[in-house]
């Protein structure tokens, strides 16, 4: 299913609506949790969710040097809210090796999900969450994430994963 900003949240079903081929990067250029987070929001930028690129990308870093966003999977989930983000999407991002995320964490990521949040949108980004954090605890799922030898790959297996569970 494509995403159209005309949908309701509720007719979201799995990760690949909250994002596109374009906006998925399967080898990072950038080696730590500034770089990657300013790779991906120009990816959302140029994709057309994110009009003004440095007040986003402030605003993701900053939330992400006071609360980081790393889980023991090797995934982390930096996201900015604002009121200029149309439609609740996100840019991933698969680093080569990993990477020491985040100003207080040793964790180490591979698999970066920037998250755009319209202001108003406290449901579709909790529902959003729910699905990759879904994708962390399915070990076959990361695998398979790290093996993908495209977007088009990585796309298809977030085709899979569905954001709520039924």
């Amino acid at each position: 299913m494509a995403f159209d900003g005309a949908l309701s949240t509720a007719a979201l079903e799995t990760l690949a609506d909250y994002t596109c081929a374009a906006l998925l990067i399967p080898e990072l250029r950038e080696s730590d949790a500034a770089g990657i987070i300013s790779e991906l929001s120009q990816a959302l930028q140029r994709e057309g969710t994110v009009s003004d690129l440095l007040p986003f990308y402030h605003t993701a870093l900053n939330r992400e040097l006071l609360s980081d966003s790393s889980v023991e999977a090797g995934l982390a989930f930096p996201h900015a809210r604002m009121a200029g983000v149309k439609q609740l999407r996100f840019a991933f991002g698969r680093a080569p090796v990993p990477v020491s995320w985040g100003a207080r964490s040793s964790r180490a990521v591979r698999f970066v999900f920037l998250l755009a949040v319209p202001a108003t949108d406290a449901a579709g980004y909790l529902q959003l969450l729910a699905g990759l954090a879904r994708l962390g605890q399915q070990a076959d799922a990361l695998i398979e994430l790290g093996a993908a030898v495209d977007a088009g790959a990585i796309f298809n297996l977030l085709e899979r994963i569905k954001v709520r569970q039924t």
